[in-house]
């Protein structure tokens, strides 16, 4: 065992990625494992718990857009859509937008500190998203420029998704503003980005990464979330290419592709060195 994981329970090519990966350092005050400590999840573990996977017609990602959205959201949205088909290698879809005229008022509340107006992300998974699931779903992610809160004793959350129902709600409330500058907007498309993916692995049945600085950990604030990489750790990749069936060579060339048409620099760089390692003879 090799920091509570063990590396040989992992298929041959995933363990060739481990020198590519950071570990995860304990955590600080007010970090996520610090308030919400958890055992992990390996990929033995996650295979025996048999996971929600991409079989038969059930193969494609939804995405729905909730509320109202300015030129630049869409764009981001639509950047997002594309960025998702490299990375699960699945399918997505752009539903029709829905208005937040269908969250009722039982289901929203002004934070009591901050002011900020919030919706409900349980009410959006299970009477908006649910009931109308299409059955080639394999999941479908809500996406919103409104604040989430979750319930009693939460002050907001970046998103949430049903691991048992293949529903998720992400928000952009708290990304920043896109149209400030071009440094502004790539930060707004990575966080974008981050939270859409994290809450569809969570969809198929991925708990938090608690081994390395991974796409999958948890995150209790903004700046431990910006701390997070937007690649999956050679555990979590397992993971997803068990539930999707993904080629990780074919998937890694099309991310690292994708980022370097859309100014991911730093992304772009780690997707071909993880590249270089699974090409090695």
């Amino acid at each position: 065992m090799v920091g509570g994981y063990d590396p040989s329970e992992l298929p041959v090519k995933f363990r060739l990625l481990l020198p590519l990966h950071q570990k995860l350092p304990p955590p600080g005050p007010g970090d996520w494992l610090a308030v919400h400590p958890e055992p992990g999840q390996t990929y033995r573990q996650y295979v025996e718990s048999r996971p929600p996977r991409a079989e038969g017609r059930r193969r494609i990602i939804y995405i729905q857009p909730l509320g109202d959205f300015r030129p630049t959201h869409r764009k981001i949205l639509q950047q997002t859509a594309t960025f998702m088909e490299a990375y699960f290698g699945l399918p997505v879809q752009m539903q029709k937008e829905l208005p937040l005229a269908i969250i009722p008022p039982q289901a929203q509340r002004v934070h009591p500190l901050w002011g900020d107006r919030q919706i409900l992300t349980g009410y959006v998974l299970e009477k908006v998203l649910r009931p109308t699931l299409p059955e080639d779903a394999v999941a479908r992610i809500a996406l919103t420029t409104s604040d989430l809160w979750p319930g009693p004793g939460w002050n907001f959350v970046f998103g949430q998704a049903s691991l048992e129902d293949r529903v998720g709600v992400w928000s952009l409330y708290r990304n920043g503003d896109p149209e400030q500058s071009k440094e502004a907007y790539l930060l707004y498309l990575r966080r974008t980005l981050k939270t859409a993916t994290h809450e569809v692995c969570h969809m198929f049945g991925m708990l938090h990464c608690i081994y390395f600085q991974c796409n999958m950990c948890g995150s209790n604030h903004r700046a431990e979330s910006d701390r997070r990489p937007l690649w999956l750790c050679p555990i979590c990749l397992a993971k997803l290419v068990y539930a999707t069936g993904v080629d990780p060579v074919a998937r890694y060339q099309k991310l690292a592709d994708w980022c370097r048409q859309n100014g991911l620099d730093v992304e772009h760089q780690f997707y071909e060195k993880s590249l270089q390692v699974l090409r090695k003879p």
